[in-house]
């Protein structure tokens, strides 16, 4: 552990990789924020290497995760980097104490009492709970797994029931793999407990731009819808999905579309996939020549969030499992939209990988 106390863990892949195309070069991991990612790097042709995701340098990170009253929850380890997002992510909604920040709420039938740790910043915003519970928590153990293929980390993290705040015990296994050709991120969740487990799960990145130049990249979303939000601020659901085509927001097409100058803190749904049950997004960056695939095996996945302001060069990319406010009434569904729920020793995996490419190569 360094001498500010944070503990990172370093991968750098075994071998260089092949050829002179694009390549990972190290991924840093923090074990004390459940793992999240806090910095990748890859060597671009005619760039060198360089950071793909929006972080500070490491030695910022202490400062900026310190927790404490002002950021009890960890809530900053989602704004910057790749944080992992469980036992929901997206926001929850319910009865808001402003005393305390309570969040009394209804989870799978059950009344549960959360913290609001998010919500519009406009005076009288509604306030609720958001990206899950494991933000701040250190794993319980972690080891090194690498092989001659791969450097890899393996982690454990036993959650318990989050401190009273979920329905069984949830145990976190987390398997980190680097090669110079892809990452392989993966998270199983297991019901440890005896009670019907409610689980979602997501990933939370921020995807620098090399360029720095926001109009011309390009995203690429196979969805066919998106969810009406109430505004900006609460960035709450209404109930409505929205069309993509023929809209600003069709990024559908086999090059994606353009970010422009379009704001996004959007949810899409109605994903295309795979003939294997994948879902695969994209950034690009066409004046870098730089391009990345998030590929996501995991079946359960239902939808991709965004966030991308017109005047920072990063976009995130969210797939996950569940929606914004899966147990709310407003989508005529049973309770849970797209939360997968667990029975007592069963197990679901979320899986991501990413692999480079260049755009005008393929």
């Amino acid at each position: 552990m360094p001498p500010n106390g944070l503990d990172v863990v370093r991968l750098h892949p075994p071998d260089d990789g092949p050829g002179d195309g694009p390549r990972f070069t190290q991924m840093e991991l923090l074990p004390d924020h459940a793992l999240m990612v806090w910095q990748l790097r890859a060597r671009l042709p005619g760039l060198g290497e360089v950071p793909l995701l929006h972080a500070p340098p490491l030695a910022e990170a202490p400062a900026l995760l310190a927790g404490g009253p002002p950021d009890r929850t960890g809530n900053n380890a989602f704004k910057v980097g790749g944080a992992f997002l469980l036992p929901f992510a997206n926001r929850i909604r319910g009865a808001f104490s402003p005393a305390d920040r309570a969040l009394r709420t209804t989870i799978a039938g059950r009344p549960l009492r959360l913290f609001a740790n998010g919500g519009g910043q406009r005076e009288g915003a509604e306030q609720y709970a958001i990206h899950g519970l494991i933000l701040g928590r250190p794993v319980d153990a972690w080891e090194r797994a690498d092989t001659a293929q791969s450097a890899a980390v393996r982690a454990t993290l036993r959650a318990g029931d989050f401190g009273g705040c979920w329905l069984s015990d949830t145990r976190v296994d987390f398997h980190m793999a680097l090669r110079a050709d892809a990452v392989d991120l993966r998270l199983t969740a297991t019901n440890a407990g005896h009670e019907p487990l409610p689980m979602g799960m997501g990933w939370h990145p921020y995807f620098a731009l090399p360029s720095g130049v926001r109009e011309q990249a390009r995203i690429r979303i196979p969805a066919r819808t998106r969810m009406a939000v109430n505004d900006y601020d609460e960035v709450l659901p209404t109930g409505e999905l929205l069309p993509v085509a023929g809209t600003p927001y069709d990024f559908s097409g086999p090059r994606g579309a353009p970010l422009g100058e379009l704001y996004l803190d959007d949810c899409f749904t109605d994903l295309a996939k795979t003939p294997q049950g994948a879902t695969v997004v994209e950034v690009l960056d066409p004046q870098a020549g730089y391009g990345l695939r998030v590929f996501s095996s995991s079946p359960q996945i239902s939808a991709v969030q965004t966030f991308a302001p017109p005047d920072r060069p990063f976009v995130v990319l969210e797939p996950q499992f569940n929606w914004a406010d899966p147990f709310g009434a407003l989508w005529r569904e049973p309770a849970g939209k797209g939360m997968v729920v667990l029975a007592p020793g069963a197990s679901v995996d979320y899986c991501v990988r990413l692999e480079l490419f260049t755009p005008a190569a393929r």
